[in-house]
């Protein structure tokens, strides 16, 4: 496991306020609202998952919050995340009306969807989310170095998380790096590369070496690092998969391996290419 500060079960990442951010969540980006998002989450705390991440943008808060309620889990078991729209103009407004379509009093970490119209302007409103009480932590998602380097230098509250596409084939190591110098934890998204690279001739070998799905190396690679996940899926049987990546470790020469598989050179960028 890496050197960094994880609970003392070791499936946790401490967070510089003091949160735990598990290192196994579920993302549901693009998962319908209603039944589809509403299962999905079921099945995600049925298999043991503790963290749900979820965003303004993706139209489905409102079954995540009835999901999430009609689990029988205890809330403060649950560490929820979502993600101000910057096509908005207030997160603090925004955050309340997240709360309202959750139904909850607070969200456990709520951050910056991208750096959309640049990384400080709406740093102020998620310093106000947080001072209210509307959320317990705050972060950022899809910022480079640079643009994380900007919300530092004026924040009053520094963002506990930068969550942004990461994989060993997005081993994006200078914004790791760069993550880790400044007490922020990077969190992987995408972190199985949207089905695109499971087919990997690498990947299979090493997968079939220590008897494990594709998708279960990938996440294990992360997670060996402390490096939080939040694997997208909608089917029960790979929903329960994914979660069981705790009870094998890669050996050193698997990891590098994985490692040689990074299409983005080590960068310090979060994406290639901007969709905004």
């Amino acid at each position: 496991m890496a050197d960094v500060a994880l609970t003392s079960d070791g499936r946790a990442r401490q967070l510089r306020d003091h949160e735990a951010l598990p290192l196994l969540g579920l993302g549901v980006w693009q998962v319908a609202p209603g039944h589809e998002a509403e299962n999905a989450v079921r099945w995600a705390l049925e298999a043991g998952y503790r963290h749900i991440d979820t965003a303004q943008a993706y139209g489905n808060e409102e079954s995540v919050g009835k999901a999430l309620r009609d689990s029988g889990v205890p809330r403060e078991e649950v560490l929820i995340t979502t993600k101000f729209y910057p096509g908005s103009k207030d997160p603090e407004a925004e955050a309340e009306q997240s709360l309202r379509r959750l139904g909850l009093d607070q969200v456990d970490l709520y951050i910056i969807h991208w750096p959309r119209g640049g990384p400080t302007w709406a740093w102020p409103g998620m310093e106000r989310a947080h001072e209210r009480g509307l959320a317990r932590a705050i972060g950022v998602s899809n910022f480079d170095a640079d643009e994380l380097d900007a919300v530092l230098k004026q924040a009053t509250v520094a963002p506990a998380v930068n969550q942004v596409q990461f994989s060993p084939f997005k081993y994006r190591r200078g914004l790791l790096d760069a993550c880790t110098e400044r007490d922020v934890v990077l969190e992987a998204y995408s972190p199985l590369t949207t089905g695109a690279n499971l087919g990997n001739r690498l990947l299979a070998e090493i997968a079939e070496r220590n008897n494990r799905t594709p998708a279960q190396i990938l996440l294990r690679w992360a997670v060996q690092r402390g490096i939080p996940v939040i694997p997208k899926s909608t089917n029960r049987e790979r929903i329960e998969e994914n979660a069981q990546i705790f009870d094998f470790a890669l050996s050193d020469a698997d990891m590098r391996a994985l490692d040689g598989l990074d299409e983005t050179g080590g960068t310090v960028s979060a994406l290639e290419r901007k969709w905004w």
